[in-house]
C-alpha cells in the first residue's frame, strides 16, 4: 500500500481464529480513532484521519470481498486474493 506492504496478524484462542488485524500503514503509526464499518469490520485511523488498519472480528466466505470493498472506499488499492489467503485458511 502507500507506506509499506500490508500485513495481517490473526489471533487464535483455543485453536480457533478470534480476530485479525490488517495493517495498511507503517507499524509505528498510532491509532487515534476507530470507526465501525460493519458488524465485523472496524477501521482504525491516525490523528490526521488516514486509515491505519482494519480490525476483522469475524471470518466467513464473504470476508475477503468486504475487506477489499472497505479498502477501496478508503482510497486504498484492493488486495490480491493471495494476500488475504490466511483469512480463508483460518
Amino acid at each position: 500500500m502507500k507506506d509499506a506492504a500490508a500485513t495481517i496478524q490473526i489471533t487464535f484462542r483455543k485453536g480457533r481464529p478470534l480476530a485479525a488485524y490488517l495493517r495498511i500503514r507503517g507499524t509505528r503509526v498510532k491509532v487515534a480513532r476507530t470507526k465501525k464499518v460493519t458488524s465485523s469490520l472496524l477501521v482504525d485511523f491516525d490523528e490526521r484521519g488516514n486509515p491505519v488498519g482494519l480490525e476483522i472480528l469475524a471470518f466467513d466466505s464473504a470476508t475477503v470481498g468486504r475487506i477489499n470493498r472497505v479498502l477501496v472506499s478508503l482510497g486504498q488499492p484492493a488486495l490480491p486474493k493471495g494476500e488475504l489467503a490466511p483469512l480463508r485458511a483460518a
